[in-house]
C-alpha cells in the first residue's frame, strides 16, 4: 500500500464533488477526486439528470413529429421509433460528457482515483481499487460527496427489469405497453412523459393527494391538467399495498391513503420514484462518530464541516434539496471556506426545475408556505396564452406566478409552467439573491417577443397593471 499527501481528497466525483476539486485545485490546493467510477460525474451525468434530459429530448421530437409538426405546415409520413438509435445517443452524450469532466480535473492538475474510499481515520483515506490493490491518502482535509441513491419501498424487490429504479428506466430495452410510475415528482413525471411520448400507456401513483410534493400547489394542479392531456394518467391520494411480479407482468394492488376498497393495477414495467436518500454506506463513518441527523443525513456546521473535525461533506448527503446545482454550489463555498474566504449557499434561493414539456422552475417560497407562516403578500400571474413569442411557438400551456411581500413589494416566490421555465427561473434567482421588488422587475426592459415577457408582466400583474391582459 502506498501513501500520497494532499491538501484536500473528495470522496465522490458527481456534481458537489468534481466541482469542489476543480475549486480547490484553482486556489492552489493539492487535490485528489476518488470515485467508484472511471467516468466521473456521479449519478447526475451517468444515471440521472444527463441521461434522462437526452431521452426528454429525443422523446419530445419523436412526439412533435407525430403530431406537432402539421400545424406548422410540415408533413410528415411514417415516423417511426428507433429505441436502439435514441439509447445510443443517450449513451453517446453521458460518454463525451464524462470524458469531458475527467478532461478538466486532469488540466487543473487534480488526481483522479479510481475505487472505492474509505476514510480510516483522521486526514486518512484508504482506496481500494477495482483490481483489488489499494492505496491510502493522506489529506489535511476531508470532503465526503457522495451523492444519493434511490429509496425503495418495503417489501419491494427492485431487478431493473420489471421493477425499475430510474437507472433501469433509462435502459428498457423495448417500450412497455403498460407503465405504471410509483411517485409523483419530478423524477417520476420526466421518466413518466419520456416513455409515454414514446407509446407506454402511463399510470402515476402517489399517496398525496397531489402531485410535485413542495411545489407551489396552483402551479402543480395546472401542471396535471397539461400532463393529463398529454396521456398521462394519475392515481392521487392512493398507496401500493403490495406488489407481484410474473413472467406475464406486475400487479399491483392498491389502496386509498385514507383508508378503504383498493383496486388492482396490471403493468409490463414498475417504475419506483418514491425519492432518494443520502449515500454514505462503506465510508467508515459509523467508527468515526460521524453524526446523522433522523433521515440519515450528515449534520453539517456553517462551513460544512460534519462532527469530525477535518471531516467534511456536501451535497444530497447533507440537508436541503437534492439537486446537483445545490451540491456544486455547497462544494465551491465549503473549499472557499478551507481557503480562507467566505462561502455560503442560501437554500431558499437554490432553483427546483422539472424537465417535462412544458417545464415547471421555481425559487423561493410558495404560497401555501407563506399561508403557513402569516406572511401577507400580493400576486401576479400571466398565461403563456398571452404571450407572443408562445403563442408563435405553439406552446401556450401555463403561466408565471410571482409571490411579493405585501408591504415592501419584495419578491418572496417565483413559480413558472411554461415554455423554457427551466432558463426562465435564473432572472428569478438573480432577483431574490439581490432582494429585488415585484417593481424592478416590472422595470427592466425584456426583449419582444420572447418567453421572459411573461415573467415581466406577471411582475406588473403584482401591482394589478399587466399590459397585456
Amino acid at each position: 500500500m502506498t501513501e500520497v499527501d494532499f491538501d484536500l481528497v473528495v470522496i465522490g466525483g458527481g456534481p458537489g464533488g468534481y466541482v469542489a476539486s476543480l475549486r480547490a485545485a484553482q486556489l492552489g490546493m493539492s487535490v485528489a477526486c476518488v470515485d467508484l467510477r472511471e467516468s466521473l460525474g456521479g449519478t447526475c451525468l451517468n444515471v440521472g439528470c444527463i441521461p434522462s434530459k437526452a431521452l426528454l429530448r429525443s422523446s419530445e421530437l419523436f412526439a412533435e413529429a407525430q403530431h406537432g409538426l402539421a400545424a406548422h405546415g410540415v408533413k410528415v409520413g411514417g415516423v417511426e421509433l428507433d429505441l436502439a438509435a435514441m439509447m445510443a445517443r443517450k449513451d453517446d452524450v453521458v460518454a463525451k460528457l464524462g470524458a469531458g469532466v475527467g478532461g478538466l480535473l486532469k488540466k487543473a492538475g487534480v488526481r483522479q482515483v479510481v475505487g472505492k474510499g474509505r476514510i480510516a481515520g483522521a486526514g486518512l483515506v484508504d482506496v481500494e481499487r477495482p483490481d483489488a490493490t489499494s492505496e491510502s491518502l493522506r489529506a489535511r482535509h476531508i470532503l465526503i460527496a457522495t451523492g444519493s441513491e434511490p429509496t425503495r419501498l418495503p417489501g419491494l424487490s427492485v431487478d431493473e427489469k420489471q421493477i425499475v429504479t430510474s437507472t433501469g428506466a433509462l435502459a428498457l430495452e423495448r417500450v412497455p405497453e403498460r407503465l405504471v410510475v410509483i411517485g409523483a415528482g419530478a423524477i417520476g413525471l420526466e421518466l413518466g412523459s419520456v416513455w409515454s411520448r414514446l407509446g407506454a400507456e402511463v399510470t402515476v401513483v402517489e399517496i398525496l393527494d397531489h402531485i410535485l410534493p413542495g411545489m407551489d400547489r396552483e402551479i402543480g394542479k395546472a401542471a396535471q391538467r397539461v400532463l393529463r392531456k398529454q396521456g398521462l394518467r394519475f392515481e392521487l391520494a392512493t398507496k401500493v399495498a403490495s406488489v407481484e411480479a410474473g413472467p406475464a407482468g406486475v400487479t399491483l394492488q392498491t389502496e386509498p391513503a385514507a383508508g378503504g376498497a383498493g383496486k388492482p393495477l396490471e403493468a409490463e414495467v414498475v417504475l419506483v420514484a418514491v425519492g432518494r436518500r443520502p449515500f454514505t454506506e462503506g465510508l467508515g463513518l459509523e467508527e468515526l462518530g460521524v453524526a446523522r441527523d433522523e433521515r440519515g443525513f450528515l449534520q453539517v456546521d456553517g462551513a460544512y464541516q460534519t462532527s469530525v473535525p477535518g471531516i467534511f461533506a456536501v451535497g444530497d448527503c447533507v440537508p436541503g434539496p437534492m439537486l446537483a446545482h445545490k451540491a456544486e454550489e455547497e462544494g465551491v463555498a465549503c473549499v472557499e471556506t478551507l481557503a480562507g474566504q467566505r462561502g455560503h449557499v442560501d437554500h431558499d434561493r437554490v432553483p427546483s426545475v422539472v424537465y417535462t414539456w412544458p417545464e415547471i422552475a421555481s425559487v423561493g417560497r410558495t404560497q401555501e408556505q407563506l399561508e403557513a407562516d402569516g406572511i401577507e403578500f400580493r400576486t401576479g400571474k400571466f398565461p403563456f396564452t398571452a404571450n407572443s413569442r408562445a403563442r408563435i411557438s405553439g406552446e401556450t400551456d401555463g403561466m408565471v406566478k410571482i409571490l411579493a411581500d405585501a408591504a415592501s413589494d419584495r419578491v418572496l416566490g417565483v413559480h413558472i409552467l411554461g415554455p423554457l421555465a427551466g432558463d426562465l427561473i435564473a432572472e428569478a434567482v438573480v432577483a431574490l439573491e439581490f432582494g429585488a421588488s415585484a417593481e424592478d422587475i416590472a422595470r427592466s426592459c425584456h426583449a419582444h417577443p420572447s418567453v421572459s415577457e411573461a415573467l415581466k408582466e406577471a411582475a406588473l400583474a403584482v401591482d394589478g397593471r399587466a399590459l397585456h391582459i
